[in-house]
Parts: C-alpha cells; structure tokens; sequence
C-alpha cells in the first residue's frame, strides 16, 4: 500500500511539472487512436447499419465476422498485421512497420468490428415501423441509414465511444507492429507495461492516469456531441 501512495504522489509531481516526454507519449497515443477510430466508424458504422436493415446472401457470414470481430485476440491482429508489413511480405515496399501509420491499422482492425456490431445493435432496437414510414416515404439504400443513424445517434456515439477505447487501450497489437520505440511509436499502454516491468511505478501511475483521462474527456465530447446533434 505504501508503494501504491508514493507512486501516486510521485505521478501527480510527474503531471504538475509537465514532463516533455510524457506529454509526447500522450499525445502521439491520441493521434494514433483518434485516427484509428475515425477509420473504425468509417467501416464500422455501414456495416452494422447493412447488418441491421438488410437481407442479403452472406448476410450470416458477416454477422459472424463481427461477432467474432469483437472478441478478436490482439495479438493476432498484431501478427497478422506485422506479416503483411514485413519488408518481404505483401505491403512491405510501403515500408510503415513499426511507425505510428502502423499501430493505427492495427488499432483499426480491432476496433471497427466493436463499432459495427454496436451500431447493429442500436438500429435493431429501432421500432420497425419508422424503418417503414421511412421506406414509404421513398427513403432506401444510404438515405434510409443515415436517417436511423440520426434516430439512434445517441447509441451509435456510444459505438464510437466503445471503438475509441478498444483502440486507446490497445497494447499487443500495438507493441508487435510499433516496437515501442521511444520518441516514435511509444504510446500510452506500451509506455505503462514498459515501465511496469522497470519497477518504474510512479511513471507508469502518471501514464495511466492520463490515460483514463483521455478516455473519460473523449467520451464526454462524443456524449455532447450526440446531444448537441439530437437537439437539432
């Protein structure tokens, strides 16, 4: 317990004189992450809104796809990920292993199937006559989607919100594909298993402190963001 209160005193000094170095950690984990969830709604979102209103040959097969999607081991990802990037694999001439662009396909890859599989669940709990008042109104295909996107959005931001922090607080994948490498591709979760395992608690406190941080102020900006759009 004495341990926990000096690493957390010790943090807090760490937070208050604004380490450089942290701060970069902090802010490249954002940018990595944000961009990582932004693909992920990119894909994620059309695919739960198919899922949801349509039937279409393969239709099961995708649905498991994403089921299985949600549960996908990181460290797969991460493999799968650094074999296709590896200098004589696939897309090794893009030459983006171990490199922020890197961490961000695998942040991606986990995250868009927990965003589809949430946006899914949000539009099936529509009532099913405003998919029909809309379709009689001529609305189908894109229009008919974006229009339960809006009627859900409060849902369908907790979807990004869910993908964010599957992404944010990615750590296999992202040690496999990134390396860690300090000044470049060290994020928040890597820095804090790094510097766990130095003993280097206080550090790795402050880490998780602004982590939590981060997650909590992304999700109340998304939270106000769907109210906002809702009240318009």
């Amino acid at each position: 317990m004495d341990l926990l209160w000096l690493g957390l005193s010790e943090a807090i000094a760490l937070l208050l004189r604004a380490d450089r170095e942290v701060l970069a950690i902090a802010a490249l984990s954002l940018r990595v992450s944000v961009g990582a969830t932004i693909l992920a709604a990119i894909v994620g979102i059309p695919v739960g809104v198919v899922l949801a209103t349509r039937q279409f040959r393969g239709r099961a097969l995708l649905d498991a796809v994403v089921n299985t999607g949600m549960g996908l081991p990181p460290v797969v990802v991460g493999l799968v990920v650094t074999v296709f990037l590896w200098r004589t694999g696939p897309l090794g001439a893009l030459a983006l292993l171990y490199t922020p662009e890197a961490m961000a396909v695998a942040q991606t890859i986990v995250a868009a199937p927990i965003v589809a599989g949430v946006t899914r669940g949000a539009l099936e709990l529509i009532d099913r006559h405003i998919a029909e008042a809309l379709r009689a109104d001529g609305a189908g295909g894109i229009d008919l989607g974006r229009e339960l996107v809006f009627a859900a959005l409060p849902q369908v931001m907790l979807a990004i919100a869910a993908g964010f922090g599957r992404a944010i607080s990615e750590v296999g994948a992202s040690l496999m594909v990134g390396g860690n490498l300090a000044g470049q591709t060290r994020v928040l979760t890597t820095a804090i298993a790094l510097d766990t395992s130095r003993g280097d608690f206080a550090r790795a406190i402050a880490l998780g402190i602004i982590l939590l941080a981060l997650a909590f102020a992304v999700n109340v900006l998304l939270a106000w963001r769907a109210r906002a759009a809702a009240w318009w």
